[in-house]
């Protein structure tokens, strides 16, 4: 893990970790938003190409709602590797122009037909590398360096609180807290209208829900992946579920306040972390992406 963060150091900036100057609890806030390609799956992206390359990798294809494709693009292209982008037809336009720009092919589905890719990593092309955003060892390993800078930074956080999309990020995180010997707990936030973990950890094992699309288009989805459950259920025991509108307050907070971009996915993290439960503790939230598009953060800044 140590030797991925400094094979990383050439592009993934070591921001300290900002106080959020709140009263009643030390809330410090993660700011992935400000990694190149505003995302915290840069780091992910370019150990998956890495290990790519290594297994001789000469196409690459991946799903993405677009933050984890773009730093797979750049990575997988500064490789010489062209790259298939697959990504839900709910995608932010800036994402999607952003994949355009690092000369991805992007291909746009139903959401539905995009998650059953997320789920059987079949795109119907057999001569490229397929690398799962949220599953690959590669890609966890990238996550848990989010946790080795958070404990590095702040050896006494009690909770950590990561947003969940796929799980990778919580996964990586808590992995990585565990073998630094940190006693923290990794929380998980999401949105309701799209809270498929918490209704997994209500019943025990991953179920389907009805998915409501909103602004938040980085998380969320109708199902934990299977694949991730047993790896997911052995480290996290709760999710807290924001409301849009506490998204949207907490995107509108992070900017005029703090002075940080953040999308909404990041934003459920900074939400969660203000809930009353969290009062007098040391909390760490992960702003996980800044790729918000312009009209969407105009709309929530003139409230």
């Amino acid at each position: 893990m140590r030797a991925t963060r400094e094979a990383l150091d050439s592009m993934v900036e070591r921001f300290p970790l900002l106080d959020a100057r709140l009263e009643d609890r030390v809330l410090r806030l993660q700011p992935e938003s400000l990694q190149p390609f505003g995302s915290f799956k840069v780091r992910a992206a370019l150990t998956a190409v890495d290990w790519a390359v290594q297994s001789g990798a000469t196409r690459i294809v991946t799903a993405s709602a677009g933050n984890f494709a773009q730093g797979l693009t750049f990575a997988a292209r500064r490789a010489g590797l062209p790259v298939d982008v697959h990504v839900p037809d709910s995608a932010a336009a800036g994402k999607i122009a952003a994949l355009r720009g690092l000369e991805a092919r992007v291909i746009s589905h139903p959401f539905d037909e995009w998650w059953t890719i997320m789920c059987n990593r079949d795109t119907g092309d057999n001569g490229a590398t397929f690398v799962h955003p949220v599953a690959e060892h590669s890609v966890l390993l990238g996550n848990a360096t989010i946790g080795l800078d958070i404990q590095t930074a702040w050896s006494e956080v009690e909770i950590v609180i990561v947003p969940f999309g796929g799980g990778g990020l919580c996964v990586g995180v808590a992995a990585a807290l565990e073998a630094l010997g940190s006693r923290a707990e990794v929380v998980t936030s999401e949105v309701a209208g799209s809270a498929a973990l918490s209704a997994a950890l209500a019943a025990g094992h991953p179920v389907e829900i009805q998915r409501r699309p909103s602004f938040v288009d980085g998380i969320g989805s109708t199902r934990v992946l299977d694949e991730m459950w047993p790896l997911i259920s052995s480290c996290i025991t709760r999710s807290i579920v924001v409301s849009v509108d506490e998204a949207a307050a907490a995107v509108r907070e992070l900017a005029l306040r703090h002075k940080l971009v953040v999308e909404g996915a990041g934003a459920t993290a900074f939400a969660a972390a203000c809930r009353p439960e969290f009062a007098g503790r040391r909390v760490a939230a992960v702003l996980s992406g800044s790729n918000i598009d312009a009209p969407t953060l105009a709309g929530i800044l003139s409230g």
